[in-house]
């Protein structure tokens, strides 16, 4: 199983916001902070705009900010805003999955992990993820 780079630079990414939530920062400075390549963080951050996850600011006093508190942002939310699913078989949703023969039961256990994924990600909230780092 793979976690797509997407969804691990969101997740960092939206952190570093939940952070700093009192100014914007950029997208290079994440960039930096988080050791993420710059062109790859701004389509990622296009997908999290679109998703409603993230507001943005342009010009010199400009940057990104989260557009929902960190205690409502699941990162179950963040993994849908950019990959679309928990977990695909050859980039393939599992919905309508069946193979034939002595294979016929693998399918119940592709769905039976991805909704332990969905129980993972839909119970952990962003502040959950950075709640040492919010407190101080």
């Amino acid at each position: 199983m793979q976690i797509s780079a997407k969804a691990d630079y969101a997740v960092r990414a939206l952190a570093e916001l939940a952070t700093d939530a009192g100014r914007p920062l950029t997208c290079e400075a994440i960039a930096t902070s988080q050791d993420i390549p710059f062109r790859f963080l701004k389509g990622v951050f296009r997908d999290l705009r679109q998703a409603g996850l993230v507001r943005s600011q342009r010009g010199c006093e400009g940057g990104y900010w989260l557009a929902r508190d960190p205690a409502e942002m699941t990162l179950a939310d963040i993994v849908l805003a950019v990959d679309g699913a928990f977990l695909t078989l050859r980039g393939e949703q599992l919905d309508g999955l069946g193979y034939h023969g002595p294979a016929a039961g693998l399918p119940g256990v592709w769905r039976g992990m991805e909704e332990h994924i969905r129980q993972v990600l839909t119970s952990t909230a962003l502040s959950d993820l950075v709640g040492e780092r919010l407190a101080a």
